[in-house]
């Protein structure tokens, strides 16, 4: 995929790329604080990047790479990285080229290099290789091909609780009402707008999580998606979140890799419209300090920290075929709160992640939505798009939940939630 970004953007990923990184101590798996680990391994560490440091999730990968080295005393120049690498035939030569430079740890961070990754596992078996975001990894049968993914959907349901605080202030204050903003209303429903990428399990499990954490703090709300059919366009993205405003949609959040959603959303603000902005990836206060509430985001140094400690161990062909982890361990959050946001939402926010570390609030529980009017249960034929190859060994609907991601019980960790559950409309998918 094609990433275009601005200049700017990089001077705003410089200055909010935090992510969850406060949260997270930077200690090896040994508990030692950013200690240099002598016995290193020989080898090297290949990545293999879809963007660079210009875009919201590449840039999170980045960080998360360089502070997982630092933590584990792994020298710069055991790591080899290689930027804007397509999903293309090129995934497969740059990792074949990592090999032959030294690298017995091959990782890439895009969805798309996987069939690439894949082959190059089958041929160099003494490799470990990885591909972040996938989902085939278990159906392969290769020992040395891995997926990892965080358990993003905690925090667009967190996300969707700021949206949700905003939007009750919204309506208690009597700023939105169907008197004053009757195109901000189907029916009684409040209308709230999403830009997503493409239509797969990762972007439906994500903005149903973010349609839930909203709808757990004002009930009648009715989403609309509509896709750019690309992870990353800033002009899509901007063009998206105006037809969006024009809807009426009072609150819109992203699952795209640049500012285009939120800008738009900034000057429709200070125009005179009633929207505000939940992003991804990172703060966009940078270009919408009044719009921005909040992004959800990931701490990819979590992962990468597991990931190096066994590769430093010399046990890289045991890290886990499916990995996956969420706030329990860090591995997720939400950014800084912007200056918009309700009175009261620091607190919900610790609420809301306390309950959903300690296992008191399951984000896709049953028993807060319906697809076709009915709720899911063990009994209900559930698509979530496994590779035919793959048997999971437990369904994921039981007592009343859909875990997602749930790898614990031998699913995989790239989301699968692709229910399209009541309340929520989609538009231009490809």
């Amino acid at each position: 995929m094609k990433k275009i970004l601005t200049t700017a953007m990089s001077l705003i990923l410089a200055a909010s790329m935090v992510g969850c990184s406060s949260g997270t101590p930077e200690t090896n798996d040994d508990g030692n604080s950013e200690e240099t680990n002598e016995t290193a391994s020989a080898g090297k560490i290949g990545v293999i990047y879809v963007g660079d440091d210009n875009e919201g999730y590449t840039a999170a990968h980045i960080e998360g790479i360089h502070e997982a080295a630092k933590a584990l005393g792994i020298a710069d120049d055991q790591i080899i990285e290689k930027f804007e690498i397509g999903e293309t035939q090129d995934c497969k030569e740059a990792a074949v080229d990592l090999v032959e430079s030294g690298a017995t740890l091959v990782i890439s961070n895009s969805y798309g290099h996987q069939s690439f990754m894949e082959e190059a596992a089958a041929e160099y078996p003494d490799v470990t290789f990885i591909s972040m975001t996938g989902d085939t990894a278990a159906a392969s049968g290769l020992p040395n091909f891995k997926n990892a993914f965080n358990q993003t959907y905690q925090s667009r349901y967190v996300s969707g609780v700021v949206a949700g605080m905003k939007l009750k202030e919204l309506i208690d204050n009597g700023t939105v009402t169907k008197e004053n903003l009757p195109d901000a209303f189907t029916g009684d429903d409040i209308k709230i707008g999403y830009v997503g990428a493409y239509p797969y399990a990762e972007v439906v499990s994500g903005y149903t999580a973010f349609y839930l954490g909203v709808k757990s703090v004002v009930e009648n709300v009715h989403m609309f998606v509509e896709y750019t059919n690309s992870w990353a366009d800033q002009t899509k993205e901007s063009e998206t979140a105006n037809s969006l405003i024009a809807k009426g949609c009072v609150i819109i959040s992203q699952h795209a890799d640049t500012t285009g959603a939120p800008a738009a959303i900034e000057t429709a603000l200070n125009s005179g419209k009633t929207v505000y902005s939940v992003g991804y990836n990172v703060s966009m206060l940078a270009v919408a300090p009044k719009a921005a509430l909040t992004s959800s985001s990931n701490d990819w140094s979590v992962f990468y920290k597991y990931a190096f400690k066994k590769w430093l161990d010399g046990e890289a062909m045991d890290i886990a075929t499916d990995w996956s982890e969420g706030y329990e361990t860090g591995a997720v959050c939400i950014t800084e709160l912007g200056e918009s946001v309700a009175e009261g939402t620091a607190e919900k926010v610790a609420e809301v992640e306390a309950a959903i570390k300690d296992g008191t609030l399951n984000v896709f529980d049953a028993s807060t939505f319906t697809v076709d009017g009915k709720t899911i249960d063990e009994k209900t034929g559930v698509d979530i798009n496994f590779d035919p190859a793959f048997e999971p060994d437990i369904f994921p609907v039981r007592d009343g939940v859909f875990y997602e991601s749930d790898t614990k019980n031998g699913m995989r960790s790239a989301p699968y939630f692709s229910l399209r559950i009541d309340g929520i409309e989609e538009a231009g998918a490809n």
